[in-house]
């Protein structure tokens, strides 16, 4: 685990659950673009995130310059009310879109650094990041870094049959097609689907046991 002032009160197997269930890349999940959720409901709203501006933080839309709705699980919802209980949340104050901007977004982030701002996504690799696959003993390299955990998060949810459509919709990417050949090499092959499909025609139903 990284230094505890590498950023404000993260515990890392929270801080990365939640990333991983809600699929956010590394701008948004470390700059906690997640600004409410609801978990009798199940959801999680993106509303907005952290963005770098001609090497200036601002706050702005999420891809696409559009806000969406990821399913929020139960699991995971509780790790997120548990984190917030422990520590307080902390309103910063950035330019809306444009460092020069005259509109200022005042917005209570859940994770910042040390002195209480914004999360700097050029900071936080070599010091927390890179610093957490140290301390378990990951090699870093591009295949280890913050964006493996949108690959888990698409890995997971195609392997458990989401369609390619909500998946897009929930990562915040303008067309499916891209999302395809994105993350087509992660998907079950169809072999195996077509053999699962009749296997479970076919198995002996438990009434007739």
């Amino acid at each position: 685990m990284p230094a505890r002032g590498s950023t404000r009160g993260i515990r890392w197997g929270r801080w990365s659950t939640s990333v991983r269930a809600a699929g956010c890349a590394r701008a948004r999940s470390s700059a906690s673009a997640i600004t409410t959720w609801t978990l009798p409901a199940g959801w999680l709203h993106i509303q907005r995130q952290v963005k770098r501006v001609r090497s200036q933080l601002v706050f702005g839309l999420p891809n696409n310059d559009k806000d969406r709705r990821v399913p929020l699980p139960h699991s995971v919802g509780a790790v997120l009310l548990a984190y917030t209980g422990e520590f307080a949340t902390v309103s910063v104050t950035l330019p809306w879109e444009d460092p020069d901007s005259d509109e200022l977004v005042r917005v209570p982030l859940v994770f910042t650094t040390p002195r209480r701002n914004a999360i700097n996504r050029s900071d936080f690799n070599p010091k927390s990041w890179h610093q957490a696959l140290t301390a378990v003993g990951i090699v870093r390299s591009r295949a280890t870094g913050m964006h493996a955990l949108r690959c888990f998060y698409a890995s997971a949810l195609l392997d458990a049959g989401e369609s390619i459509r909500a998946l897009s919709t929930y990562l915040g990417h303008a067309d499916p097609g891209f999302t395809l050949r994105i993350y087509t090499d992660l998907m079950p092959s169809s072999e195996d689907r077509t053999r699962k499909a009749i296997d479970d025609l076919f198995a002996p139903s438990t009434a007739a046991a």
